[in-house]
């Protein structure tokens, strides 16, 4: 019975999409729209249709003979896939080796276009004001997560990617223009960790580093939050040698050409 009613909630175009996708993807040979409508039972006018709007997509290509292939943008989550999965599972047994402390939550985040989802948390105790949830997004320039991961791209594709402005802010912290993003980026630079106070959440004080992949790019982010005002100078001295250890370990996991310590 609970089978049946998440089906019913599946979005049809949705289904008949993966549907065709599949059909593809274990097909011997290429099919054209007349055999794939018969191999899904589908209408052929529905199956052109969809056709159309993934090969537009990418997630099709249609070959010269009027026939279709699996398209790019499948390779893309493909990789996707496989990233997140491995630095969240590397993730995860390092929160356990390692001691964070309580007063910090430990997350881990992906850049996605100027965005950072999270995909990963170590909660502290509940009610902490920093409550990551697996896909929730928050744009780069205002957390310390992506200031991280932006200290890693050139200063040329910071400004193409904000040549309309930033965002809206998120609170009055938030910064506010590219000319002062640069500024902060810079001192990420020099000292290998961002730090935002306020930007992302009022009263939550955030510190991260980029994770590197094989290529020494920026893969990923680990990120700590602590209340404000936790944060005196001492604190924050152990949590900024805290988190940049956690993404040197977990960089060197993922095949980046450093050494496994500090």
């Amino acid at each position: 019975m609970d089978q049946d009613k998440t089906l019913q909630k599946l979005v049809p175009a949705v289904e008949r999409a993966v549907e065709v996708l599949d059909i593809v993807a274990v097909s011997k040979r290429f099919l054209t729209v007349s055999e794939l409508a018969r191999e899904a039972d589908l209408p052929k006018s529905t199956v052109h249709s969809l056709c159309l709007t993934m090969v537009q997509l990418g997630m099709l290509i249609r070959r010269p003979d009027q026939t279709f292939q699996l398209g790019p943008h499948l390779l893309r989550w493909s990789n996707a896939f496989d990233r997140q999965t491995d630095v969240a599972t590397e993730f995860a047994l390092l929160c356990d080796d390692m001691p964070i402390l309580t007063e910090a939550a430990a997350t881990l985040s992906v850049p996605e276009d100027i965005d950072m989802v999270f995909i990963a948390s170590r909660q502290a105790a509940a009610g902490h004001r920093f409550q990551a949830r697996p896909g929730m997004r928050v744009p780069a320039p205002f957390v310390a997560a992506g200031k991280a991961i932006l200290s890693r791209w050139s200063d040329f594709e910071i400004r193409r990617r904000f040549a309309d402005g930033l965002p809206k802010p998120l609170t009055e912290n938030s910064v506010r223009s590219v000319d002062q993003l640069f500024e902060e980026i810079r001192l990420v630079r020099k000292t290998g960790f961002a730090e935002e106070v306020g930007q992302c959440i009022d009263g939550v004080t955030n510190l991260s580093a980029p994770i590197l992949n094989a290529l020494n790019r920026p893969l990923a982010a680990v990120m700590l939050s602590l209340p404000t005002e936790l944060a005196d100078a001492e604190l924050l001295t152990e949590v900024s040698q805290t988190v940049l250890t956690l993404a040197n370990r977990l960089s060197h996991r993922m095949g980046a050409d450093i050494p496994d310590c500090l």
